[in-house]
C-alpha cells in the first residue's frame, strides 16, 4: 500500500499488518488467527501474506448476508478442498 508501482491495480497480497489496517483489528490479532489457522494467508518462508481475494470475499459476504462472516470457516473450506484435490490425485499440494 505504502510504495505501490503506478499503475499497477490493486494489490493480489496485502501484508499482515496492511490487512489488519483494513479490518481494523490490530495485527497481533491478525497474525495469531493465522498461526491458529482461522484465517486464510500464505506463508513465505517465515512470513505471511493475505490475499486480496480474501479480503473482497469477507467484505462480500459481510455485505450479501449482513452478519457475521466466520474466516475459520472460510480457512477450513480451503482446507478441505485442497485435501479432496489432493486424495483425488488433483493438485500436488
Amino acid at each position: 500500500m505504502g510504495n505501490a508501482l503506478p499503475n499497477a491495480g490493486p494489490p493480489a497480497f496485502y501484508t499482515v499488518r496492511e490487512a489488519a489496517r483494513i479490518l481494523r483489528v490490530d495485527s497481533s490479532t491478525l497474525y495469531r488467527a493465522i498461526r491458529e489457522d482461522a484465517f486464510p494467508a500464505v506463508q513465505v518462508r517465515t512470513r505471511y501474506v493475505v490475499p486480496a481475494a480474501v479480503l473482497d470475499k469477507l467484505i462480500a459476504e459481510a455485505e450479501e448476508f449482513g452478519g457475521r462472516v466466520d474466516p475459520a470457516r472460510m480457512a477450513a473450506e480451503r482446507r478441505t478442498a485442497r485435501e479432496v484435490e489432493r486424495v483425488r490425485g488433483g493438485a500436488p499440494w
